[in-house]
C-alpha cells in the first residue's frame, strides 16, 4: 500500500484526495509495524486493486489549484456527521519522535546545546526530539486545537522525566483560526495551508498533511513543507517529519508516552530509494473546493473522478521511513509542491 500526498500552491482553492493504483511492481515490506489497535480501524478511502497487479495501493493527494466558478462544482456534504467522525480519530494524545531536514532531504542535528554531554562525550550525533502531539477537535464547534511539543534528550529510558524544549501552538477553525485552508477526511487524516511569515518581498508558509495508517488507526505520519514564495516562484526551504503512535485519550500532553512508545528514533536511518516512487499511478481522487471570498476554512475532502499520474527521479527528496516529497515547475511556469508519499505496500 502506498501513501502520496500532492499539492499545486499559486492559489490556495481547491484541495484533493485520492486513491491510486501504480502500475504492477514486486511489492515491498510494510513500514507501519501492525499493533494490537484499541480504537475501530478504518480505511483512509475506498481501497483500490487490479486483477492485473499483485498490490493494492492509496494515493492520497492534495490539489491547491484555480477553481472554474462556471463549472457547477457543488458537492453535497455531510459536513457534521463527517467532522465528528474526524474529530473522534484525530483526537488524543500522539507521542513520537520528530526530525527537521534540508531541501536535500539530509538530516539536521539538534542544536548542541540541547544535547546531553555524554552524547558530545560518545561523539554521537543526535537528530530526533521526542515529540508530543496533544490534539483536541470540538465535534460541535468545527474547531481544532493541538500542540507541537519538542523534549530535551535524555541519556537512556529517562523520557517520562523529559523536559519540554519548545511548544507550538495551532488553532484550527473558530475565532483564532491561523490556516487559510484546512482539508479533512473522516478517517484522521487532513492538509493544512499556514502562512508563518509575510516579509514583504517573499512570504514563507506551511503545508502540513497527515496520514493515518489504514493497516493501524493509532499509527500516522505528519509532514510538513516550509515553502518560501518570491517573485511568483516557489522554493522549498526545509521538512519536517513526524512519526507518532495515539498513546490515549486527550490530557493536554500532562502525560507522556516515554519508552512505552511504540517507534524509534528514524532520521539517520536510510531514506527511501527513488525506484519505490517512479512510475504511473491512478485512481480516485477526493476534492474539497476552496474560494477566494469563502469565510470557512474548514472543507471535507469528497470523492470526484479518477486521476493519474507520471512520477519520474527529476526533483526527489528522499527521506526516511519511507517518505519523499518533491518540487517542480509546469509546463506553464508555474511551480507546484507536487507529492508526499508514505509508501506502505502490500501483496494481495
Amino acid at each position: 500500500m502506498a501513501l502520496a500526498l500532492n499539492s499545486i500552491i499559486p492559489l490556495t482553492t481547491a484541495l484533493s484526495l485520492s486513491t491510486s493504483l501504480p502500475s504492477p511492481r514486486k511489492p515491498s515490506s510494510p513500514q507501519f509495524q501492525l499493533h494490537h489497535n484499541r480504537r475501530q480501524r478504518g480505511q483512509i478511502v475506498q481501497s483500490a486493486a487490479s486483477s492485473s497487479s499483485n498490490t493494492a495501493v492509496s494515493d492520497v493527494k492534495l490539489q491547491l489549484q484555480e477553481e472554474d466558478p462556471s463549472n457547477g462544482f457543488n458537492p453535497i456534504s455531510t459536513f457534521a456527521s463527517a467532522w465528528s467522525e474526524f474529530a473522534r480519530n484525530v483526537s488524543g494524545e500522539w507521542d513520537g519522535h520528530g526530525a527537521d531536514f534540508t531541501r536535500e532531504g539530509c538530516p539536521i542535528e539538534l542544536p548542541e546545546n540541547v544535547v546531553p554531554a555524554a552524547y558530545r562525550e560518545w561523539e554521537v550525533k543526535v537528530f530526533d526530539w521526542q515529540t508530543q502531539c496533544p490534539t483536541l477537535a470540538n465535534a460541535d464547534e468545527h474547531i481544532l486545537l493541538y500542540k507541537n511539543i519538542e523534549l530535551l534528550p535524555t541519556v537512556g529510558c529517562e523520557a517520562d522525566a523529559a523536559t519540554r524544549y519548545r511548544i507550538i501552538e495551532k488553532n484550527i477553525g473558530g475565532q483564532s483560526n491561523e490556516v487559510s485552508a484546512f482539508a479533512y477526511q473522516s478517517s484522521g487524516c487532513y492538509v493544512s495551508v499556514l502562512p508563518i511569515q509575510d516579509k514583504g518581498t517573499y512570504k514563507l508558509l506551511e503545508l502540513e498533511y497527515c496520514l493515518i495508517n489504514p493497516e493501524d488507526k493509532e499509527s500516522r505520519v505528519r509532514m510538513i513543507q516550509v515553502i518560501r514564495i518570491e517573485n511568483q516562484k516557489m522554493l522549498l526551504e526545509n521538512i519536517r517529519v513526524y512519526c507518532e503512535n495515539w498513546y490515549g485519550p486527550f490530557r493536554d500532553g500532562d502525560q507522556l508516552g516515554g519508552c512505552a512508545i511504540r517507534d524509534s528514533a528514524f532520521a539517520s536511518t536510510a531514506a527511501l530509494e527513488a525506484s519505490e516512487v517512479v512510475g504511473t499511478w491512478r485512481g480516485p481522487s477526493a476534492v474539497a473546493s476552496f474560494s477566494g471570498t469563502q469565510i470557512n476554512v474548514l472543507q471535507e475532502l469528497l470523492d470526484n473522478s479518477e486521476q493519474s499520474s507520471v512520477r519520474d527521479e527529476s526533483g526527489l527528496v528522499l527521506l526516511p521511513k519511507q517518505l519523499w516529497c518533491s518540487v517542480k515547475e509546469t509546463k506553464d511556469g508555474d511551480t507546484y509542491s507536487e507529492e508526499i508519499s508514505v509508501a506502505n505496500e502490500t501483496a494481495v
